[in-house]
């Protein structure tokens, strides 16, 4: 059992590693930004490119210098090179382990390589329970916006469970740390704002995109028909995802991709999994509503190849406001 002065520690310890992964990154953009988009090996979650193994890289050293040896925990993340179980201390075996932490290096990852738009550096700490270990388990979650070449602004927010959430911006050029203010948004509706079911890719997008549209008529009708309604942003990132949520950008968000791709018998890797959403207790701590398609938690398991459809709303009126047609199309189409 973690104290409240272990978490905290927890915390400080997974904000630390984030800011180690974004400034390595940083400083390899200016030498080698032309290789980031070299694929360096194809898993069964996701492919992996150069740029992902310099984020993997980060955390192995960093875990072997920095991680406290009285809390042997195993790290589970996609692209370990070997396949094979890791645990800290080097040589610990993962069945002595008191903590399993997912991470996803850098979730976004083609956002960052063609510097396109900010990608995210996410990690989240559990008590370790072997293979129940799952997403309600997490006590503890960090996530670092990695900036595009132009920005002098990185974002960092974390939370302990039932303690809110910690949000600081830090000039990246500096050094210097400011405390920021998040806060989702208390729309009551969707009209005028931002608000959007993921559809990446062709794959499934015209059955996503006729259930969003369905999800709007059914909802307000033809209000829209003078001018857009609801807008919509297509943020390739799921961490970038939740931080739109957790300071008051969108509205509601939905990622479906995996039932849609049930639906049209389609095998596809790309979906979210475990590792993109970890974070989603920062944003449960901040008044969002982050829960499985048709209601209930998200209680996956900590692995990186399991499917994830999720859906996100800024707070419990927007969720009492869409969820109802959101099920009732999720029933009928998906």
């Amino acid at each position: 059992m973690m104290t409240p002065r272990d978490l905290e520690r927890a915390r400080r310890l997974l904000c630390q590693l984030q800011d180690h992964i974004r400034d390595t990154l940083g400083a390899a953009r200016k030498r080698q930004a032309g290789r980031f988009a070299q694929v360096v090996a194809v898993t069964s979650a996701d492919t992996i490119y150069h740029v992902d193994r310099l984020g993997e890289h980060a955390i192995m050293d960093w875990f072997a210098q920095h991680w406290p040896k009285a809390w042997p925990v195993e790290l589970v993340m996609e692209g370990l090179e070997g396949g094979e179980p890791v645990a800290f201390p080097k040589g610990t075996a993962v069945a002595r382990t008191r903590f399993r932490c997912i991470l996803d290096p850098i979730d976004g990852t083609r956002n960052l390589m063609y510097d396109k738009r900010s990608a995210w550096t996410l990690a989240a700490l559990a008590p370790q329970r072997g293979a129940k270990t799952h997403l309600g388990d997490i006590a503890v979650a960090a996530m670092t916006e990695l900036p595009t070449s132009k920005q002098w602004r990185s974002d960092q927010l974390s939370a302990v469970r039932g303690g809110g959430v910690r949000a600081q911006s830090v000039n990246i050029s500096t050094g210097r740390r400011q405390g920021v203010t998040v806060a989702p948004s208390r729309a009551r509706d969707c009209r005028g704002g931002f608000a959007a079911i993921s559809r990446f890719f062709p794959e499934g997008k015209a059955l996503l995109a006729q259930l969003e549209e369905n999800l709007w008529m059914e909802l307000y009708g033809r209000e829209g028909a003078t001018g857009p309604l609801v807008f919509d942003d297509q943020y390739i990132c799921t961490g970038g995802q939740l931080h739109e949520l957790i300071v008051g950008h969108d509205r509601f968000l939905a990622d479906l991709r995996p039932l849609a791709f049930q639906k049209l018998n389609l095998a596809s890797a790309l979906v979210c999994h475990p590792y993109d959403i970890c974070t989603a207790l920062i944003a449960q701590e901040a008044g969002c509503v982050i829960e499985a398609p048709l209601g209930g938690k998200l209680n996956v398991p900590l692995d990186t190849t399991t499917p994830v459809a999720w859906v996100g709303y800024a707070n419990p009126a927007l969720a009492r406001h869409i969820r109802p047609v959101l099920r009732r199309l999720i029933g009928r189409m998906l």
